[in-house]
Formats: structure tokens, sequence, C-alpha cells
């Protein structure tokens, strides 16, 4: 067993400053905010500028988050950017993000989990502490999902946003603090039901989402309610042992459905959703970053992230904050 603990010791995050309303919206397609809020929760989202891109927001969100964890960038060794819209085919966005930094001769790679993106993030960043000697990783999940879309689509295109947030994830001997456990899985027979209409290998383009939202929530109610429990028993915690559950924040009605199955207080569930939007990997960080700021979350707090993304990917991890 590792000595190791991994440890967040710092957080932040970046939403572009071009916001859309829904009476925005109202504007250009058939929808109105009644009828988006009631589905989805949803008021808001922040959208790229132009010339704007994930890189950039990724690296955003990396000076804050090394800023909040009092180390300098030439401490970090190891880069995992979790995105699903990155600037160009390759290379990665990890390494324009590493060179914006200024950090050279460390690995940096991209990882694709779509909206679970995150949470498989913080279990390799997890094994990689305790299994490689990696002693200080930037975890960043970054996505311009404005780019993946039809704004013509009602159906997708009120869910979605853009935006990035980051944590420094350090590993330390005898503390409390840190990663517990993780669980992440996968079942490609569900991949049609989330999906992009195209791909470099097959149209050249990245195409747009398209979505069957009745499976998509079925599956995102059971699986990350599942993840949650299945991580409690195999850590021998109860839900009454946590002090927050901060869930990807898709839509309202999903995180309100696993309150409801867990029987667990919407009060402890972390919510942006509504300014926010669906901004995929970036959710979870952000949602951190904002419970952090906003003094939600205490010294020694237990806190549960989990995930579902188009794959299907989805997962849980338990941690203990410092």
């Amino acid at each position: 067993m590792s000595k190791y603990s991994s440890v967040i010791i710092g957080s932040g995050s970046y939403l572009p400053k071009n916001i859309v309303t829904n009476e925005d919206l109202a504007k250009t397609i058939n929808t109105n905010d009644e009828w988006i809020v009631s589905r989805t929760g949803i008021k808001q989202r922040h959208i790229v500028a132009e010339g704007e891109y994930t890189s950039d927001m990724a690296f955003e969100a990396a000076k804050a988050a090394i800023e909040s964890a009092k180390i300098s960038a030439d401490e970090i060794d190891m880069i995992i950017v979790c995105t699903t819209s990155p600037d160009t085919s390759f290379p990665s966005v990890a390494v324009k993000v590493q060179s914006k930094l200024g950090v050279k001769n460390i690995p940096a790679f991209d990882l694709q989990a779509v909206c679970a993106g995150f949470v498989y993030g913080l279990s390799i960043a997890d094994s990689l502490i305790k299994s490689s000697g990696a002693k200080t990783i930037l975890l960043i999940g970054a996505d311009a999902m404005s780019k993946l879309v039809d704004w013509q689509d009602r159906a997708t295109c009120v869910l979605f946003g853009d935006g990035a947030g980051a944590v420094i994830i350090r590993g330390q001997e005898n503390t409390e603090a840190g990663i517990v456990s993780s669980i992440i899985s996968a079942d490609g027979d569900y991949e049609s039901i989330l999906v992009t209409d195209g791909g470099v290998a097959s149209t050249k383009t990245a195409g747009v989402a398209t979505m069957v939202g009745k499976e998509v929530y079925k599956h995102a109610v059971e699986k990350m309610g599942k993840a949650i429990t299945d991580l409690l028993d195999r850590t021998n915690y109860s839900k009454e042992d946590l002090a927050w559950i901060i869930p990807h924040q898709a839509n309202l009605r999903i995180i309100d459905a696993i309150a409801k199955r867990l029987d667990f207080s919407m009060e402890k569930m972390v919510v942006t959703v509504g300014t926010q939007a669906n901004t995929s990997a970036a959710t979870i960080p952000l949602a951190l970053d904002y419970a952090v700021k906003e003094g939600m979350i205490k010294s020694g707090d237990l806190i549960m992230v989990t995930a579902l993304g188009a794959g299907l990917t989805w997962g849980s991890c338990l941690l203990r904050w410092k």
C-alpha cells in the first residue's frame, strides 16, 4: 500500500464572459425560459468568444488553481486535461497548457471520457501518485461544448455551456485527507444514445451532439446512484457520513432524482447547473471550486463526486477535504 494520500490542495475555475440566457435563445429557436427551466433547471450558459478555445479556458483555470494551492508552476510534475472538445485533433490541450505555463519536461496528456472525464481523471491521478512517483498533478476539466451542438436543435442546445475547472493534487504523507477510493466504469452497448454525428475518421468533422433524452436520464440516475452506494459500501461509509455530493451538472431533474433515490437532502447537493449549464468534463471541478469559494466545504468534510457521460462512461470518487 502506498504511503501517500492524493490530496487536493487548490482549485480554480474559468467561465467565458459571454453569457447566453434562455431569453437570448428564444430569439432564434422555438423555446422559452419556462420550457427550459421546467425541464432542465438551466437559466443561462457561458459561451466562448470568437477565437477563444478550450486550451485558453484550461490555462485560466490552471492559473487560478496554482494560485489557490500557493505553489509555483514548476512544482507540477504532470498535467492531465479531461476534454472532449480539443482545439485541434492533435496535439493535446494538455501540452498547450504546459507551454503556456512554461513547464517543461513533464508528462502531459488529454483524457477523453466526456462528462465523466473528471471523475476518471481523479481516479487516474490518484493511481499515478500512489504507483509512479508523481508528486504534484494538475488535473483540469475543460470543454467548449458550444462547438458540438446544433444551435437550432432545442432538445440539445439549451443544455450545454463552456468552461473549465482545475485542481492541484499532491501526494502527502501522514494525513487523513485525500482521495479515499473511486469507481469508474463504462458500457459501450449504449454508445448510440448520446453521440456526435461526426468524427475525424468518419466525416473529418467534429459533428454535433445527438441524444435520446429519456434513455440518458434513466441511465444517469441509475448508474450515478449505484456508483455512489457501491463506493460507500466499499469504503464502509454511509450516506450520513457525507457532507456533500457534487454530481455532474447535466440537468437539475437528474440531480433531484439522484437525491430522491439515495434519500439524500438536496441541500447537501452542490448545484451550479442553473447558471453554468452542462460543461461536460468541467462541471464537477467548476462546482467544487464554487463550493470552496462560497465556504460550503470545510476541512475534514467527506465529499462524493459522481458523473455519467457518453459512452456510456460513469463513476464516483470519495474524498476527504484537506
